[in-house]
């Protein structure tokens, strides 16, 4: 039998509503394996909480402030390639369903059944399971089907991830100066990467770059 340490999973939990928080912890904490070791209220901080705690698993909201949880998917698992993520959202969308997946997260559970769903997409996660909801294997299996008869791969997502950051942080309204200071960069390599963001898709400014981090998913509207 093996000992208590060594069997309960490690949780980093991260959304930016506390009331969610407080509720998914409760679900998680009652659980003898499962334990939430730190909190974040956005993406940025789930990334800087991984670097100073021991984490098995991090259970992540999608849409956050500053750094979306799809974003800091990427940048966690950069940082430490051993760590489950969990995707945690509202959105039953099969947009988001694919983002996650290709941002390296290994399961998707909507809040609406959190309580039902969430403590079995844990375990399966530390198995190496992939967890999905019902909808998203229905959608998975819709999108390959429509290849199929395609004979078509969907292109490659056209911005790079420190572009999206950008974007992202240009449409919640931050400065130049503030995204600079944010993703520890210069001022002139914001600028840049904004110029990148507006050619490669077409746009002229900053509300169509909002407008279009909206229907991204990056930001909330």
């Amino acid at each position: 039998m093996t000992t208590p340490h060594t069997s309960v999973i490690r949780i980093l939990l991260a959304d930016d509503h506390a009331l969610v928080r407080r509720g998914v912890r409760l679900i998680l904490d009652r659980e003898p394996d499962l334990e939430v070791v730190a909190e974040a209220g956005d993406g940025a901080e789930a990334v800087e909480l991984a670097r100073t705690h021991e984490v098995d698993l991090a259970v992540m909201d999608i849409a956050m402030p500053r750094m979306t949880g799809l974003q800091a998917t990427r940048e966690l698992l950069a940082l430490k390639p051993g760590v489950r993520v969990l995707m945690l959202t509202m959105h039953d969308n099969e947009q988001y369903f694919f983002q996650a997946l290709k941002a390296g997260a290994g399961g998707y559970v909507l809040k609406s059944v959190a309580d039902l769903d969430l403590v079995a997409a844990c375990r399966a996660a530390m198995r190496d399971e992939p967890f999905l909801y019902p909808g998203a294997v229905t959608a998975l299996v819709r999108t390959y089907l429509d290849r199929l008869r395609n004979g078509e791969e969907p292109p490659e997502q056209v911005l790079t991830a420190r572009e999206e950051e950008v974007l992202k942080l240009v449409a919640e309204g931050h400065t130049s100066k503030e995204i600079a200071e944010m993703l520890f960069i210069s001022i002139k390599t914001v600028h840049r990467h904004r110029e990148n963001v507006l050619r490669k898709l077409g746009l002229r400014d900053r509300l169509q770059l909002t407008r279009y981090a909206i229907r991204a998913g990056l930001v909330e509207p």
